[in-house]
């Protein structure tokens, strides 16, 4: 071989070689899919922040570490501090939508007044939102709430569980005639969002219901209880969240209202919310869609991968791991790489999705109890089967009562009544989609058919 040519051919193996280790370090860094996280861990609201995405990160970290990511793929995430406020929730958004390979793949406010500011802002970048247990009830109509999901369980479900738990107490719906109702909630999106169902309720049911609204933080509610004795109601919704939670115990019990006459949100629900209290949780009743616990498969994985060894994981206080708000992040950490898994089927495994893509996944969930078994989480999580009419793809609600050291179980899954949440769902949507000039969708690029309005939303929608 000649001596120019022998320098050339040198020259271009030199080339292909750094072409291959250029393509394969691409390749290495496609494979990621970044999960950006709005989080909260200081502030008023910090214990249930901390713990859910505690539990959250502590989940993605476990299947890094134990299988590879998913499917080969590595999950990264960034955390942006929002302090459970609306404007900082909108610039960590903004912040992280962007990053990774592709993108935000998907967004989990742990905030129902971040969730509303940002689904116009989400739908118009074609990234999805998991809203699970809270946000804007009506988005469980994906036809018109396409990249938004109130997963597991709205509030609207809910709070029909939470009444026929009441009638049950009282032996009978029909027994709720006559009775009272006051409805304390957190002045806020989140505690007003129940406010049109528990009207509905209490004209189709004959009881009588009383808003009363603690404003932010909830730090102070002598007034409000002071109405509340005045009022004498048989019963007492606690929609509250943070530092009003134990508040409220503590000032039920010096106005002398039992605890187990109170009956709370599942964001009132959690270790943090009674031990505070002391005596005064003792008896005080919660909706529920999971338990606490450390014993579930999946619970003692990521004690064995993600704390073994004198790993710290993502938890400063171990104690809390397997408390309520640590397991509502490991489900949603459960479903949000399900979700990833499901678009891989569809669009191919071991490379980055786009969070279209991923959407499509969410809308495609279906966690049967054998894949629930297969996941380790048999008794954390009802099974889900998400639909483009129905983002909400399960409903049902468990109770659970504190014994004064934990809480225990007293009901089994109770269903939402779709007869009332349903067509309340469908005309508030609509109502939505008229004031948006929003066409209900019948299909979409990356799924399939999606249904149609009935006449009468139809008429709601066109404005006839």
């Amino acid at each position: 071989m000649k001596r120019e040519s022998l320098k050339s051919y040198r020259i271009g193996l030199a080339l292909v070689a750094a072409s291959a280790l250029a393509g394969a370090s691409n390749a290495v860094k496609a494979a990621e899919q970044f999960i950006p996280m709005l989080s909260y861990r200081v502030g008023p609201y910090a214990p249930g922040g901390s713990g859910f995405f505690g539990g959250y990160i502590d989940y993605l970290d476990m299947i890094n570490k134990r299988d590879g990511g998913v499917n080969g793929v590595k999950l990264t995430w960034e955390e942006c501090e929002t302090e459970y406020k609306n404007d900082r929730g909108v610039e960590c958004y903004e912040r992280l939508k962007g990053k990774g390979p592709t993108g935000g793949t998907v967004f989990t406010p742990l905030s129902t007044g971040i969730t509303y500011s940002l689904i116009e802002r989400a739908t118009t970048d074609k990234i999805p939102i998991i809203s699970m247990g809270y946000g804007r009830t009506d988005a469980s109509d994906g036809r018109i709430f396409p990249y938004i999901f109130p997963l597991v369980t709205n509030y609207w479900s809910q709070n029909t569980a939470k009444i026929r738990f009441i009638g049950m107490r009282e032996g009978g719906m029909d027994k709720l005639k006559g009775k009272k109702i006051a409805n304390l909630y957190h002045g806020s999106a989140y505690g007003k969002e129940t406010i049109p169902v528990l009207d509905v309720q209490a004209k189709k049911y004959g009881f009588e219901v009383k808003h009363i609204e603690v404003p932010h933080p909830g730090n102070e509610q002598q007034s409000q209880w002071l109405e509340i004795r005045r009022y004498k109601p048989d019963w007492v919704i606690l929609r509250g969240w943070g530092v009003m939670n134990p508040t409220a115990l503590k000032t039920a019990q010096k106005v002398g209202f039992p605890a187990d006459r109170i009956v709370g949100v599942w964001w009132s629900g959690a270790e943090e919310d009674v031990i505070p209290a002391g005596d005064a949780a003792k008896g005080f009743i919660a909706a529920a869609f999971h338990p606490s616990g450390r014993d579930f498969p999946v619970i003692q994985d990521i004690l064995k991968y993600v704390y073994g060894g004198g790993n710290r994981g993502n938890m400063t206080d171990q104690s809390r791991i397997g408390q309520q708000y640590f397991n509502r992040g490991v489900i949603q950490g459960i479903l949000t790489v399900e979700a990833i898994r499901t678009a891989q089927e569809k669009f191919g495994k071991g490379k980055s999705l786009t969070p279209e893509q991923v959407r499509w996944g969410i809308e495609n969930l279906n966690i049967d109890e054998k894949r629930i078994r297969q996941l380790g989480a048999f008794g954390l999580l009802q099974p889900l089967k998400v639909t483009c009419q129905d983002h909400e793809g399960g409903g049902a609600v468990k109770f659970q009562q504190w014994d004064g050291e934990r809480w225990k179980v007293i009901t089994d899954w109770i269903p939402s009544d779709q007869s009332i949440v349903r067509p309340m769902i469908e005309e508030s949507a609509a109502k939505y989609a008229k004031e948006k000039g929003i066409k209900p969708r019948e299909g979409v690029s990356l799924g399939s058919d999606c249904g149609n309005y009935p006449e009468p939303l139809k008429k709601i929608i066109s404005g006839g």
